[in-house]
């Protein structure tokens, strides 16, 4: 079982701070048995929210850096939280704001139940698929990825759940692009062969993900889903700083 991390403010809580919706997929994915080898053909009928992942691990972390859920209060109408909604997107996703300038979100406990309830508002107001493609933080996938680079990585995402919770990560394989995504981690614990984290991906919001690293190979490793064959790929933190 994965050991949640403890940060200094309080932790992401997958059952809490994740959305409740889906980041759809456009392409059905088939995987051969016996090649081992994924093919696709696009979703009949189209997804209507799709190309977002990047958009929801912003918006979950901007969420849980800047919001406050008072399920004690009377839920509001939904000019109200298109407005607080709008704000929230509009602040900082790399650092936290102090506590007493949490904007405060009334009627649910979370993100989770929030989601859940205002699914369309969420969708309308978190971001379009352009903010999936227009990121800052792509330059770093087009140069080579070393396995020092990967080494030092796992390294940096353990300080990260440390020091500042929920950082998101692109997975990637370049030139391929069989895989180019963000997630959201939470937690960690040391295996046999390194390390295993526990992530939020927004394409299966049903339960927790992981992403593995291997010391051996200094090389992560994601495991086969609907939309990923499984395997090794090259990982990136971003939301962290001026150039990512």
């Amino acid at each position: 079982m994965i050991s949640p991390a403890k940060p200094l403010m309080s932790r992401f809580q997958f059952e809490r701070d994740s959305f409740a919706f889906a980041n759809e997929l456009v392409w059905e994915y088939r995987l051969d048995p016996v090649t081992g080898e994924m093919t696709t053909r696009r979703n009949d009928p189209p997804p209507t929210y799709a190309l977002r992942c990047f958009v929801m691990a912003r918006s979950a972390r901007q969420f849980f850096y800047h919001a406050r859920f008072a399920a004690e209060q009377p839920v509001a109408d939904a000019p109200t939280y298109r407005s607080l909604i709008r704000e929230v997107v509009s602040r900082s996703p790399r650092q936290p704001c102090a506590e007493a300038e949490r904007i405060i979100v009334p009627g649910y406990d979370g993100l989770r139940s929030f989601s859940r309830a205002q699914e369309t508002l969420l969708k309308m107001e978190c971001g379009g698929a352009w903010q999936s493609y227009c990121l800052r933080s792509h330059w770093r996938m087009v140069f080579p990825i070393s396995r020092r680079h990967q080494a030092a990585m796992a390294g940096q995402l353990v300080a990260a759940l440390e020091q500042r919770p929920a950082p998101i990560v692109h997975l990637v394989r370049f030139p391929q692009l069989t895989i180019n995504h963000g997630i959201v981690l939470f937690g960690v614990e040391k295996t046999a062969t390194g390390l295993c984290f526990a992530a939020y991906d927004p394409n299966s919001p049903q339960q927790a993900s992981e992403l593995a690293y291997h010391q051996a190979d200094r090389t992560f490793y994601f495991a086969r889903n609907r939309y990923w064959a499984g395997g090794k790929l090259d990982v990136i933190e971003v939301y962290r700083g001026w150039f990512y």
